[in-house]
């Protein structure tokens, strides 16, 4: 007698959806105003924006870029949104925040447009495995953008997934 291993989840209709995969070849890198503060801790706007103006925008061409201050000072907002200002002029894609929260606000942008054609009438299950950690947000704005088309939605792996909505 021959048994063959199949595997059911492949030949299934099931669709993973993982956010790490909506942030696929994407790199983020930081970009700390702790330097530009006078003893890391007080922002002087003269300095502030003689820094701004002096540094050298090319450098970070073609990234990514996380405006953040690494430490406890507090920081007007308007220094970042000078710092991204510039960014912006130089063509660098930029958000004020940590890299986590800008990753948060790609993965919702690519929920906003994800094309549900692929899961019409079809078990979705929302990955639950992964290296990062996502704010809970995420889930509610990828299940309010699902539910009304696909058969079911389950969360965690498909060997283990728990159950979360069933038309």
């Amino acid at each position: 007698m021959k048994y063959e291993i199949k595997n059911r989840v492949s030949e299934s209709k099931l669709v993973t959806i993982d956010f790490n995969d909506f942030l696929t070849g994407l790199h983020i890198e930081e970009f700390d105003i702790k330097p530009w503060l006078k003893d890391d801790l007080i922002l002087i706007e003269k300095e502030f924006r003689k820094n701004v103006r002096n540094f050298n925008w090319s450098l970070l061409k073609g990234k990514n870029i996380s405006i953040i201050c690494s430490n406890s000072a507090i920081i007007p907002d308007w220094a970042f949104m000078l710092v991204s200002s510039e960014l912006t002029k130089s063509g660098i894609e930029n958000f004020i925040g940590n890299i986590k929260s800008y990753k948060e606000y790609l993965i919702n942008l690519k929920i906003n447009d994800l094309d549900l054609s692929s899961v019409i009438n079809k078990p979705v299950i929302i990955k639950g495995c992964s290296d990062d950690k996502f704010s809970k947000f995420i889930y509610s704005q990828l299940i309010q953008k699902i539910q009304g088309v696909v058969s079911s939605i389950m969360f965690g792996e498909a060997c283990s997934a728990v159950p979360i909505f069933k038309k």
